[in-house]
């Protein structure tokens, strides 16, 4: 349970991806005071961990309120984060966290900034609800499913720390180091997507697992 807790937590950290989240947030935030941008990261952060936690208690519900089985679930879900970690590793997910961030700040005020586009699409996103998922997936108990929503706090509240000094942070790591670090946490990503569709495999084809 704890090796599926840490993987959970490595797999929703790396698709919020915090680090590359902090200069798009800076972006989002021109002009404001220090305590302004704690404010909207909190809003932010709140608003992303109850859509988060309400899917990972009742995401496995609607999968089988629509007939798909976890099996089918964990390959979709880890080709889509295989997807996911590919831009990471290539710089494309930033560009495109961008313009998702500029078309939503088109269509929103700036006060409105922490529910969109910051926690959604930036933070709960497609790829984090799927993670959230298929980490309930994996806890199907109610002390697993207590832990799942322990790891989204855990998960989000990390991100609110990165967005909190997002500034003093972007001059510390540099564009530089920022990369180094997306890549590698991209590399970590597309492990756990292939595990993930492994298990996947083996759950739909039994003998596959044989």
């Amino acid at each position: 349970m704890i090796e599926t807790l840490l993987n959970g937590f490595a797999t929703l950290f790396v698709i919020i991806d915090p680090i590359g989240l902090a200069p798009i947030f800076l972006g989002l935030t021109p002009g404001l005071s220090a305590n302004e941008r704690r404010r909207i990261a909190r809003n932010g952060c709140l608003i992303a961990f109850l859509i988060l936690a309400a899917f990972g208690l009742i995401g496995l519900s609607v999968l089988g309120a629509l007939g798909i089985s976890l099996g089918a679930f964990r390959v979709a879900g880890g080709l889509f984060l295989f997807w996911i970690a590919f831009e990471l590793v290539f710089e494309k997910r930033k560009t495109r966290k961008e313009k998702d961030a500029q078309t939503a700040m088109t269509e929103h005020e700036a006060g409105e900034i922490a529910a969109v586009p910051l926690a959604i699409p930036l933070m709960a996103g497609p790829g984090a609800i799927s993670a959230v998922i298929l980490l309930s997936g994996e806890l199907p108990s109610a002390a697993g499913q207590g832990s799942v929503v322990l790891v989204i706090a855990l998960t989000v509240f990390a991100t609110y720390l990165v967005l909190s000094v997002a500034d003093r942070f972007e001059r510390l790591m540099g564009q530089t180091g920022r990369a180094v670090i997306t890549r590698l946490l991209g590399v970590l990503l597309a492990a756990l997507a292939v595990q993930f569709v492994g298990d996947g495999i083996k759950a739909l084809f039994p003998a596959a697992g044989a």
